[in-house]
């Protein structure tokens, strides 16, 4: 026997996977991780029993209910199914899956669309406990999937989802820059702990006798990196204050470069033990905040910081996510004040998910 959920797949950014109204699942967090587990087919490298594709980019699944916040519309809960382990770790956000967030929201109800032709849906994500604007595309009344948008990792065109991060600044830790530095030494190497709209360490390409430009196979195969990035990550996590993060996804290792121009940086983001195919949204934001903040290892020193908008292109390995960043400044002192980019989403199915009796949806 099965028990039977409703159940929403779909496209967010470069990601993938089951969106939820919350009321559709469990709402004792274990229940509901066991839920989402045999949802997804995990543990298994292939995810062959569930909706996820075997690897981190399609093993995500977005919950949403009405906001219980005063100034938003909707809470969105990112839970990060583990491929190989029977584990859920809801601790971060996933700017992918949020570009899906308003259009499930207003064809649930929970939004009604506006008489213009975009809706804004202001959403707080319950993972960071950050809020972000989402405009969605609704000429007629009804969300439109269809467009002229292309964004690198995708194939073809789809309408604008534009997303403006409003608060998303030490959003996990308390601190944009958790350890109270710009730059920390750890395993010999200068690197950046940052929390802004995702938890990630930074470190240089050139220190890690890297190009910069590798792609995830390079990367992935090369076994001496990755238990050195571990081992880093590991760290990291102690000194901001998260404790063990052996069983976490945060922080996420960033290995950053110089872009072949003012005002772009090259990224390779790791999940945290994977390099990623393209980029994580979330982590698109910090680069970017890293690049146009003074005393980073990420810092593009070809532009000085600057007050107002500053637009960074964030090079991945499928292409180029674009990034504006506005700083204020005050006593010569530079803080963010939002960022914002565009993705595109699209629903691929809807219908009835059937899960295994031994993962009990109530």
């Amino acid at each position: 026997m099965s028990t039977n959920l409703p159940c929403v797949l779909m496209r967010g950014g470069t990601s993938r996977g089951p969106f939820f109204l919350a009321d559709w699942l469990p709402q004792a967090p274990e229940a509901r991780d066991r839920t989402l587990i045999a949802a997804l087919g995990s543990p298994h490298e292939l995810q062959i029993d569930g909706l996820g594709g075997g690897n981190s980019l399609t093993s995500k699944v977005a919950i949403v209910s009405r906001s219980t916040q005063p100034d938003c519309d909707v809470d969105y809960l990112f839970a990060q199914v583990s491929v190989q382990e029977a584990r859920v770790d809801t601790r971060p956000n996933c700017g992918n899956m949020l570009a899906g967030v308003g259009p499930f929201a207003i064809e649930q109800g929970l939004v009604a669309p506006s008489g213009q032709g975009t809706t804004r849906v202001r959403v707080y994500n319950v993972n960071t406990r950050s809020r972000i604007d989402v405009q969605v595309c609704t000429a007629g009344g009804q969300v439109h999937y269809d467009g002229d948008v292309r964004i690198d990792g995708v194939k073809g065109t789809a309408a604008p989802v534009l997303m403006n991060f409003l608060d998303a600044w030490g959003a996990v830790t308390g601190q944009i820059f958790p350890t109270g530095q710009r730059i920390d030494h750890i395993q010999g190497l200068d690197v950046t702990c940052i929390d802004a709209a995702q938890v990630m360490v930074l470190v240089r390409a050139a220190d890690l006798g890297l190009r910069g430009d590798e792609t995830p196979a390079e990367l992935d195969t090369n076994t001496a990196l990755l238990a050195r990035l571990e081992a880093l990550r590991l760290e990291a996590g102690q000194r901001m204050g998260m404790g063990d993060v052996t069983h976490s996804v945060l922080p996420k290792p960033v290995i950053v470069s110089p872009g072949t121009s003012p005002g772009c940086v090259v990224s390779r983001y790791f999940t945290p033990h994977q390099c990623h195919r393209s980029h994580a949204v979330t982590g698109a934001i910090g680069v970017a905040a890293a690049s146009v903040l003074p005393g980073t290892v990420a810092t593009d020193e070809r532009s000085p910081p600057s007050a107002g908008l500053r637009r960074v292109e964030v090079q991945h390995p499928a292409g180029r996510i674009q990034v504006e960043v506005e700083l204020s400044e005050v006593d010569g002192q530079f803080k963010l004040v939002q960022a914002a980019l565009v993705r595109t989403a699209r629903k691929i199915l809807e219908g009835t998910l059937f899960v295994p009796e031994s993962a009990p949806a109530h």
